[in-house]
């Protein structure tokens, strides 16, 4: 399939072709959008941004190369790097950029990201989460008085702000396995910053369900009119203060965004908050460091075919929790079940929400900065040894146990505290499979819906770009009622902890790509995940399909079921067996390539804006 939007545009492409798939964009997400289910307001930790409608997506089938993103802006920027000869490492930075620009709520460049890559022989994991500043302390969301402020007010202001990773991880991964020059892989966000891009009805719903957004005087000018109205649906946005910022950063590098004017203006605008001033210095800018970590892979039997699933290490927590929920999902034999009219069965949703419960729970007692916190026993992989899981999947019963409680990997008691349940936002994800069969899963991030809400202008005007709220990711509380450490609290340097889940599954015998994967969703992220990967290799659906499925999960607490997608019987046949069922809006952005015998296969989420491209 050809691109869907402009397959001749040039990468610099003019401003009547630029103009041209802004506006038949605009209509695609006015379409896509077209059938609103009410607006949710996030109020709960499994809303990282609010719902703003469903719309079927047909799955999208390419011969030789493929791109999945949030935003068909974006995706049409990762198209034109392909067509130009470009990698997949290529392609995400064009797209991130966009997306940084039309999709301002869930990441960019002032925040991070998890990126995985393969080119054919080996996978790398390229880490560019924020850090906390140098001056922070433990305390830092603590009262006077030593309770946790509360989730809200902790977010909105300088002092969530850890320091932004993205574009260094990004330029280090370039230089490993970029082909196109770096400069070149800016010029379509530059082309639509200043030529302008229309508001989504996506993008409307969510500034108009965004009371923080209005406190910060430069995001307020930006997405505001004058009255203080959301801009509305199909207003042309201009944003030449962050093409300008781009510019600096495609000529100079990362550098450009870490030190000298820009990361000046960064900084004065986390400390000068009128309210929650933040603590990041120049020194903590300039200093941060990408780094490669080792993948963190385990294996998975379904239908017959043996399969290894890569993803995401600690500071991650999606990779772990993931293989934990589908091993003890291997030893209570939930393949066995099939869909029940197309839809998860309750016998199966109990056992996966009872896998669900171990998991977190392990999650919560374990997880953390590797560089800050050891893992079980010396090494991660005793969270996903065999025997461990199948001892695990012992406790699973046939009514639910409700809360679950960590485990002994690797034979050791650990003497810290479990991390308490806190709200986590967050975020996009990008799927791309090259011409040459080099993919990535990136998840990227700034946190909760419009991050910080501190917008960065180092010109002055209206616009720029957002900074994130990521420190909200660690324990607001460091220690429990006995005085025990929590893994994940803070400290100077540290990455939190994150639930973002990139995805490569690979065909064990072969060693073949079969499919690229992941989802933006806070701390559901992992379910949103697992289910795809699930769908397609337990249940033998495509891509589309298993993103289709109706959202569930469990996070050590109730049954969570998307709110109109489960049959009554479904719901209380699940209370029957004692869970707490809870039906919610569960607005995932799946994105998702798979190998077929012609080529791949894309799928994106109906519940938001993506669409696939490709040849």
């Amino acid at each position: 399939m050809r691109g869907a939007l402009n397959e001749r545009a040039s990468v610099r492409a003019p401003t009547r072709v630029l103009g041209a798939i802004a506006s038949l964009a605009a209509a695609l997400l006015v379409a896509a959008c077209a059938t609103p289910q009410g607006l949710f307001h996030p109020s709960s930790s499994t809303q990282p941004e609010a719902a703003s409608g469903y719309t079927a997506k047909p799955g999208w089938a390419t011969a030789r190369f493929s791109v999945a993103a949030a935003n068909p802006l974006a995706t049409q920027a990762g198209y034109q790097i392909l067509k130009a000869g470009g990698s997949a490492i290529d392609a995400a930075i064009a797209t991130q950029l966009v997306l940084g620009l039309v999709e301002p709520q869930s990441s960019g460049i002032g925040g991070g990201a998890f990126l995985l890559h393969f080119d054919g022989k080996t996978v790398e994991a390229f880490d560019g989460r924020e850090t906390a500043p140098a001056a922070v302390s433990e305390t830092l969301f603590l009262t006077a008085e030593g309770k946790p402020i509360p989730f809200a007010e902790a977010v909105a202001g300088g002092r969530s702000v850890g320091t932004p990773g993205v574009m260094r991880m990004l330029e280090v991964a370039h230089r490993q396995h970029g082909k196109l020059p770096w400069r070149r892989l800016f010029d379509s966000a530059i082309a639509l910053a200043e030529d302008g891009f229309r508001i989504s009805p996506r993008l409307n719903a969510l500034i108009k369900s965004d009371a923080a957004l209005r406190q910060d005087p430069q995001a307020a000018t930006y997405f505001l009119e004058s009255s203080g109205e959301a801009k509305a649906v199909g207003t042309l946005l201009r944003n030449p203060e962050y093409a300008a910022v781009l510019r600096r950063i495609a000529s100079e590098g990362a550098n450009a965004l870490h030190e000298g004017t820009i990361a000046q203006a960064i900084v004065q605008r986390v400390g000068s908050h009128p309210i929650h001033p933040g603590r990041l210095s120049l020194a903590d800018m300039s200093r941060y460091q990408a780094k490669k970590r080792a993948p963190l892979c385990h294996d998975f039997r379904a239908k017959s075919r043996d399969y290894r699933i890569c993803g995401f290490p600690p500071p991650g927590s999606g990779a772990i929790t993931i293989g934990q929920i589908l091993g003890i999902l291997g030893n209570l034999q939930a393949d066995s079940i099939a869909l029940d009219n197309a839809l998860p069965a309750a016998n199966w949703l109990h056992l996966y929400t009872e896998a669900s419960r171990l998991a977190y729970a392990d999650r919560a007692q374990y997880i953390a900065d590797p560089d800050f916190v050891a893992a079980p026993g010396g090494n991660w992989m005793t969270l996903l040894d065999p025997a461990y899981l199948a001892d695990r999947a012992k406790r699973v019963g046939p009514q639910s146990m409700k809360v679950a409680q960590p485990g002994l990997p690797g034979g050791i008691r650990s003497g810290a505290a479990p991390m308490p349940e806190q709200e986590e936002y967050g975020t996009s994800h990008i799927s791309i499979v090259d011409a040459l069969g080099n993919a990535i899963a990136m998840t990227t991030t700034i946190e909760a819906q419009f991050g910080s809400r501190v917008m960065v202008n180092p010109t002055g005007g209206a616009g720029g770009f957002l900074l994130n709220n990521q420190l909200t990711d660690f324990s607001f509380t460091p220690t429990d009622a006995q005085g025990r450490l929590v893994a994940n609290r803070v400290q100077p340097g540290k990455r939190p902890r994150s639930s973002m889940s990139p995805t490569l599954v690979f065909d064990k015998a072969t060693g073949q790509l079969v499919m690229t994967a992941g989802s933006p969703g806070g701390a559901v992220i992992i379910h949103f995940t697992a289910k795809t990967l699930y769908g397609v290799l337990s249940w033998g659906l495509d891509a589309q399909q298993a993103i289709n499925l109706p959202n569930f999960g469990s996070m050590n607490g109730p049954t969570l079921l998307e709110a109109g997608r489960f049959p009554p019987a479904t719901i209380e046949a699940l209370r029957a067996r004692g869970a707490d069922v809870h039906e919610a809006a569960m607005p995932s952005g799946l994105q998702a390539i798979q190998r077929t015998p012609g080529g791949w296969f894309g799928g994106a989420d109906p519940r938001r804006e993506g669409v696939v491209m490709g040849d």
